[in-house]
């Protein structure tokens, strides 16, 4: 069966917006067919570096071609992106020593860790241990964790999410339930490296974490994979990683603390961070491994102004090999994300169908977001298609596969002009955007989009919401919590052919609209005046007129 949904298409020109004829059709086979074929156990997870990496690219460039694209990077469909791979082994137990009764954590059960820095050896030993609360160092905002305490050579522990995530408005000096950067686990290391700390250990708790512990146990075992770059990350902290809640009860504990007093205090504006009295110890060896990977890139060049860009960007990769369940070790990643690649692949089928714009259209599939979105963070400071001439964009990581919602949410809201554009197209299907249902879980900072918006492209993250024409929000609150519960990161998000395709047709048909509407106009969609991406937008904006 195809289906078909159409919409009015919005048209930008330096003047007014104005109506043309109907979009074309977006393909459902299509979407069926690209989910169901990069999840397949044949592409083994699509691990970037693995034979599954080899035949996801070899099968992108296929459908790219018979889309109608053109080569993106200078007749090559592919950009390498420079990775490191590093495989821990002979982990030791981190112990926690001085303290009323040692504690020693497990690998895997208890704790996982890794490191950045490329070495086939990492050691901390006798390391002085602090609580540092949230770890956060954000001097606009009058917060500072590291404040009066020095943890050059130290293990700091560190509290995830914001301080005022369990604030259920969205106010606060953090912006209440929603995540900022500096809630986000990426940024907590990054703190950490920068006061000089040897190790640095996050508490899980799901909650605010946004996910259980196995999907810790399954992202942080097994090979990791890092931008290759000169110096070799040694700037770093040497060890890096998570222990379970009661494994750090069992830490303030021994430490003669008081775990949940010292909890409540670190929510407190002027917190100040407290030695534990106890030293960590951790060993393990690293195997290293060099190997680059690949964005495919495909264009569909302007008619007018071909060096002006549209972007449309999906992650191909996913975690390959995993932790089994029921004898499957293969993590194949369906709706994470062979459907938003499927997304991908749709969308430049209309758009070449539809015929060339006045702008140039971009379609990215990047590689390694499953790391830490390294692939989209290369393109973006080696962009083949410079970013001062980029639009904006959309980004796609899933895809709804329940069915048609009667709403649609705007991941991170508040940021960017491309929202403006995008209300009368979500109007048009008799739709309404409602506030992102989970913003604790700070999704804006977990996808490639991420990437562009740190060095200023206006992108949007949208999806369907959780309010389903069938069900209700009974049905999208419960899909949604069956996915990250028992889909999540884990061999059972797989292809199923009882997939309802409706929803992700019509998401995809406001994508379309938006990225024709901008290709055909003349518009710079801009970040919002108080948007964190605003300043180094301008500058690069600027700097190319």
């Amino acid at each position: 069966m195809r289906l078909a949904l159409t919409a009015a298409l919005l048209l930008a020109s330096t003047s007014a917006a104005a109506q043309t004829s109907p979009a074309p059709a977006l393909s459902v086979d299509t979407l069926k067919e690209v989910t169901r074929t990069l999840s397949s156990d044949e592409f083994e997870g699509r691990a970037p570096t693995t034979p599954g990496e080899e035949k996801t690219l070899k099968y992108l460039v296929e459908r790219f071609q018979k889309a109608g694209l053109k080569p993106g990077n200078k007749g090559s469909w592919f950009q390498d992106v420079p990775l490191v791979e590093l495989t821990a082994s002979n982990v030791s137990p981190l112990t926690f020593t001085g303290g009323k009764t040692p504690v020693s954590l497990d690998y895997r059960k208890d704790m996982v860790i890794a490191t950045y820095q490329v070495t086939p050896r990492t050691e901390v030993k006798d390391s002085d241990v602090v609580f540092v609360g949230y770890g956060i160092n954000a001097p606009e905002r009058g917060w500072n964790d590291y404040a009066g305490v020095d943890v050059k050579g130290k293990t700091v522990v560190i509290l995830i999410n914001d301080p005022d995530w369990p604030n259920p408005k969205l106010d606060g000096p953090f912006g209440g339930r929603a995540m900022t950067y500096y809630g986000r686990w990426t940024y907590k290391y990054e703190e950490a490296a920068r006061q000089g700390a040897a190790a640095a250990i996050i508490i899980h708790d799901t909650e605010p974490a946004a996910y259980g512990w196995g999907v810790v146990q399954s992202s942080w075992t097994g090979p990791q994979l890092e931008q290759d770059t000169p110096g070799d990350h040694m700037d770093q902290s040497k060890a890096i990683g998570w222990i379970q809640q009661d494994a750090a009860k069992a830490l303030f504990a021994s430490a003669g603390k008081d775990y949940a007093a010292l909890i409540a205090a670190a929510r407190q504006k002027g917190f100040k961070a407290v030695p534990l009295g106890v030293k960590a110890n951790i060993s393990f060896d690293s195997a290293i491994k060099r190997q680059a990977s690949k964005n495919v890139i495909g264009v569909l060049p302007g008619s007018e102004r071909p060096d002006e860009y549209v972007l449309y960007s999906a992650h191909w990769d996913h975690l390959g090999r995993c932790d089994p369940v029921d004898g499957d070790d293969i993590c194949n990643g369906a709706l994470d994300n062979a459907s938003g690649t499927a997304g991908l692949v749709a969308l430049a089928e209309a758009h070449a169908k539809a015929g060339p714009a006045k702008r140039s259209l971009v379609f990215l599939s990047v590689t390694a977001e499953e790391s830490g979105l390294l692939g989209s963070k290369f393109y973006a400071e080696n962009p083949v298609f410079p970013l001062a001439k980029t639009v904006g964009g959309v980004n796609m990581d899933g895809v709804n596969n329940v069915g048609r919602a009667k709403d649609f949410v705007l991941i991170g809201v508040g940021k960017s002009e491309l929202e403006d554009l995008v209300k009368p197209i979500v109007a048009a299907q008799d739709r309404v955007i409602v506030p992102e249902p989970t913003p604790e879980k700070g999704y804006y900072y977990r996808s490639d989009h991420f990437s562009f918006a740190k060095l200023g492209v206006p992108m949007l993250y949208g999806e369907s919401g959780e309010d389903y024409r069938v069900g209700g929000r009974e049905a999208g609150a419960k899909a949604a919590d069956d996915y990250v519960t028992h889909r999540y990161h884990k061999p059972q998000d797989e292809y199923s052919e009882s997939w309802n395709w409706e929803g992700a047709a019509e998401d995809l048909q406001i994508f379309y609209t938006l990225g024709r509407q901008l290709a055909e106009g003349s518009s710079w969609p801009n970040w919002y005046a108080n948007a964190e991406f605003r300043a180094v937008r301008d500058k690069s904006r600027a700097a190319a007129k």
